[in-house]
């Protein structure tokens, strides 16, 4: 699959809502909300590889900047989970 831009992302969700039911029903804004939840966790805190901390200096690697940066991340993915009616979301990077 090509690489889509948040927008496209959105819309795209949008679409296989619709093609799933033929019709918007009553939960379809929590589709696009989640979608849109989603686009702005990849723009705003993206995915971030793991460092390989026995590996960093200090200057490279900060522990807790990491983890406050996936910790945000997860925060905003967990919402859009709630809002498809899942507890979880799977990580793809």
């Amino acid at each position: 699959m090509t690489d889509l831009s948040p927008a496209q992302k959105i819309l795209a969700a949008l679409s296989r809502r619709y093609e799933l039911c033929g019709y918007f029903d009553d939960d379809w804004a929590q589709y696009c909300l989640a979608a849109a939840l989603e686009a702005v966790a990849d723009q705003v805190v993206p995915y971030l590889e793991e460092p390989n901390w026995g590996a960093c200096d200090e200057m490279r690697c900060d522990i807790e900047l990491y983890t406050d940066h996936m910790r945000k991340r997860s925060e905003l993915l967990a919402i859009a989970a709630e809002l498809r009616g899942t507890t979880t979301h799977t990580e793809t990077p």
